[in-house]
């Protein structure tokens, strides 16, 4: 029963590689959580974070779902979402070296309760329509559409990305100021983290060039 939700090993090896790399980009919900984080407290940042990764849990219900929905009116069709879906990473992984990611901490921000500020987190994930594009072009990439079980896999891989986040961007609130002047400091981080990011989706659309070609 186990073997019908986890891929092979090793996609589950390049996986994590990914899903490492994906938690230290910065997008609009790590700039929202590491900003409550230095503006109010930890305890805020945690709070934006546990919205921002239940949006992600909800995206990745109803992505998996929907996938499964197209995989099973069309094996074509899912296989040219993952073609589509290669190109796409091509496009994501240009656009982070040529433009970079931005995390600009506001550090004046006011003091909001810890309910809202999880309100923000969740809206901020749940309403980015680019995080379900990325979603459903990237979880298939690591699926095969004649696979008996797809449905299961697809489910397992968001919710394994999500909970490789975790223990990744918790570390990265706790550390947050000491992050915060690093940032000021050396730019040259969030370069790297771009290059690797670009690395990292460049890598699995020709590997997925490479599989279809055979």
């Amino acid at each position: 029963m186990f073997s019908e939700f986890v891929p092979a090993l090793p996609v589950v090896a390049a996986y994590t590689v990914a899903a490492i790399i994906l938690a230290l980009t910065p997008g609009p919900d790590m700039t929202l959580f590491l900003s409550k984080t230095v503006a109010q407290s930890r305890a805020a940042g945690l709070a934006a974070f546990g919205g921002a990764t239940t949006g992600l849990v909800i995206h990745t219900v109803l992505i998996a779902a929907g996938l499964s929905l197209l995989l099973a009116t069309s094996e074509a069709a899912f296989t040219v979402l993952k073609i589509a879906g290669a190109a796409y990473l091509v496009y994501l992984a240009v656009d982070a070296v040529r433009n970079g990611s931005a995390l600009s901490l506001d550090r004046q921000g006011h003091r909001e309760p810890l309910g809202a500020v999880y309100l923000k987190g969740l809206l901020v994930n749940l309403l980015n329509p680019k995080i379900i594009v990325f979603f459903v072009t990237f979880l298939p990439q690591f699926v095969s559409p004649t696979d008996p079980d797809a449905t299961k896999k697809l489910l397992f891989l968001g919710l394994f990305l999500t909970a490789v986040s975790v223990p990744v961007c918790v570390g990265l609130i706790v550390f947050a100021d000491r992050i915060a002047v690093l940032l000021r400091r050396s730019p040259r981080v969030t370069r790297t983290v771009d290059w690797a990011f670009a690395t990292v989706l460049g890598a699995f659309a020709v590997r997925l060039v490479l599989a279809e070609s055979r």
